[in-house]
């Protein structure tokens, strides 16, 4: 679901673009990003938290920060359509300028997507379009790639195949197994992702085909 038209940030002049993340573990993506959020000069704030699940880490590092969370469960609703348009009034009601999954492990549905084309990021930790889906370092090991890494996008309605906004790449070592080589690009994939999302909120973008342009 690319768009031809500009995407831009709605952010008003003179404050920070919002934030609203959406997580169904650990919270470490969500934790870097507070903590770069917390220098005014970085563009951006968190303004809610949501998960999948109840108990997540991330939804308990953001309580901790005094951020408004939610849950969403999908098994609450008699069909997955009601949960996607559950999930879009949730994330919807805090007025973001930008959603991030942050490790968020559910597909958004057509209604979530229509809302927020154009300004929901997700992580891979691939080099997309090689090894879409959820075992990318697993996948890329098994074909013999040299370099691995992590691919940052806009989500659309494929798996994995929205435009692309930066990638990093993470080499792949000689006694690398899945293990070890989805904990370093993690590292990677967090640095890009903190870096990327302070440039959108600081810079603006725009999404032309599948070119992603940052800047007015």
């Amino acid at each position: 679901m690319t768009s031809d038209a500009p995407a831009s940030l709605h952010a008003a002049p003179g404050r920070p673009a919002r934030l609203v993340v959406l997580v169904s573990g650990g919270g470490s993506n969500l934790a870097a990003l507070l903590e770069a959020a917390a220098d005014p000069a970085y563009g951006a704030q968190v303004v809610a938290v949501g998960a999948d699940r109840e108990g997540t880490g991330g939804e308990a590092i953001a309580r901790a920060a005094g951020i408004p969370t939610f849950v969403e469960r999908v098994g609450a609703y008699p069909d997955r359509s009601q949960w996607d348009a559950a999930l879009t009034e949730q994330v919807a009601a805090h007025r973001p300028d930008l959603v991030i999954s942050a490790g968020f492990l559910k597909l958004c549905g057509p209604q979530f997507l229509e809302r927020f084309e154009g300004r929901y990021v997700n992580t891979h930790n691939a080099l997309l379009p090689a090894f879409p889906g959820i075992h990318g370092p697993r996948d890329a090991l098994a074909y013999g790639v040299k370099l691995a890494g992590a691919t940052l996008f806009f989500v659309d309605a494929g798996v994995d195949t929205g435009a692309i906004l930066a990638q990093v790449a993470v080499p792949v070592l000689e006694d690398d197994d899945e293990a070890s080589l989805t904990e370093r690009i993690k590292v990677a994939e967090r640095a890009q992702l903190v870096e990327q999302v302070g440039r959108l909120a600081r810079e603006g973008w725009r999404i032309e085909g599948r070119r992603v342009r940052l800047g007015g």
